[in-house]
C-alpha cells in the first residue's frame, strides 16, 4: 500500500465512523422528544408547536451561522429553490402532526408508525415515479402495512381515537415524501430546508394559538425541546447522514424507534397497548430485515 493510499484509507475511515456517531447521537437526542412533551402542562399543542419550532429555528440559524457563515447560509437558502421549499413543508407538517398526535395516542404509536418512513418513501417513489422496486422491498411494504393495520386496529374498534393514529400516518407520509424528493433533487440541503420548515410551522401555530403565555418552568422545557431535542437532533443528522450510506444511516436511526417508548415507559409510565406492541414489533423486523439486506446490496467495501 502506497503511502498516499494510507491517508486517504484512514481519512474515509474516520468520516464513516463520525457519521455513525453522529447519526446515533442524533437518535437518541430525538428520542426523548416525547418524554420532554410529557413534562409540559400546556393544553393547546399549537402553543407547544410555536415555541418548539421558534426554538428550533433560532438553534439551526445559528449551526448554520457557524458552520457556513452568513454569506454562505444565505446562499443556500437561495439555492435549495421549489424542492428544498417542498421538503421543509414536509417537515413543517411532520413536527406540527407529532406534537398534536400526542394528545390522542402514545409515543409508541407515533414512533413505530414512523418507522416504516423508508419503506414507505419506496411505495411513493414507485407510485409517482416508476422507480423499481424489488421483491424483498415489496414483501416488507406489506409487512409495515400489516404491522400498521394491527396497531391501528384498537383506533377502528373504537379503543382509541383515531385522530392520534391518523396524524402519526401523516408524519410517516411526510417525512417519506421529503425523502422521495431529496433523492430525486439531490442539491437539497437539509439544513435550510429544515429551518425554512421550522419557521412555516411557527409561523401557522402563531395564527392557530390561543394564546403563547408559559410559566418558566415550561419555557426552560420549550427550550430544551426546540433547540436540543429538534434542532441539534436535525443538525447532528445532516452532518452525520452524508457520510453514510442512506440504508445505514436509516438502520442506525432505528434506535429512535426502540428508545423512545421505552424513556416514556420508564420516565412517565406510559405502558404500550398490546397491539402496538405486536404491530410495532412486525413494523420493525421488516425495516431492519429489508436495511440490512439493502446495506449488504450497496456492498460496502472498505477503502483501499
Amino acid at each position: 500500500m502506497s503511502q498516499s493510499t494510507l491517508p486517504s484509507t484512514t481519512t474515509a475511515l474516520q468520516n464513516r465512523t463520525g457519521g455513525v456517531l453522529l447519526v446515533l447521537g442524533s437518535a437518541i437526542v430525538w428520542s426523548f422528544g416525547g418524554t420532554l412533551a410529557r413534562f409540559l402542562d400546556i393544553a393547546d399543542g399549537w402553543t407547544i408547536v410555536f415555541w418548539r419550532s421558534t426554538f428550533a429555528t433560532l438553534f439551526l440559524i445559528g449551526f448554520m451561522l457557524v458552520r457556513d457563515g452568513v454569506a454562505n447560509m444565505t446562499r443556500l437558502f437561495r439555492e435549495m429553490g421549489w424542492p428544498g421549499i417542498a421538503v421543509g413543508c414536509c417537515f413543517a407538517t411532520a413536527s406540527t402532526s407529532f406534537i398534536l398526535a400526542l394528545a390522542y395516542t402514545t409515543v409508541a404509536n407515533i414512533v413505530l408508525i414512523q418507522a416504516g418512513v423508508p419503506l414507505i418513501a419506496a411505495l411513493i417513489g414507485w407510485l409517482l415515479f416508476r422507480e423499481r422496486v424489488s421483491a424483498i422491498t415489496w414483501a416488507a411494504i406489506a409487512a409495515v402495512i400489516a404491522g400498521v393495520v394491527v396497531m391501528v386496529s384498537d383506533s377502528i374498534g373504537g379503543g382509541v381515537s383515531p385522530v392520534g393514529d391518523a396524524l402519526a400516518l401523516l408524519i410517516a407520509l411526510a417525512f417519506a415524501s421529503a425523502t422521495v424528493i431529496t433523492r430525486r433533487y439531490a442539491h437539497v440541503r437539509m439544513a435550510p430546508a429544515a429551518c425554512f420548515g421550522t419557521i412555516v410551522a411557527g409561523t401557522i401555530a402563531a395564527t392557530q394559538a390561543s394564546g403563547f403565555a408559559v410559566t418558566t418552568n415550561e419555557l426552560a422545557i420549550l427550550v430544551a425541546f426546540g433547540a436540543l431535542n429538534f434542532g441539534l437532533g436535525l443538525a447532528l443528522f445532516v452532518t452525520g447522514a452524508r457520510l453514510l450510506p442512506s440504508a445505514l444511516a436509516a438502520l442506525l436511526g432505528t434506535l429512535e424507534t426502540v428508545l423512545a417508548p421505552l424513556w416514556v415507559a420508564v420516565i412517565h409510565g406510559e405502558i404500550p397497548r398490546t397491539n402496538t406492541i405486536v404491530g410495532g414489533l412486525i413494523v420493525l423486523a421488516a425495516l431492519l430485515v429489508y436495511l440490512t439486506l439493502e446495506l449488504l446490496r450497496q456492498q460496502i467495501r472498505p477503502v483501499r
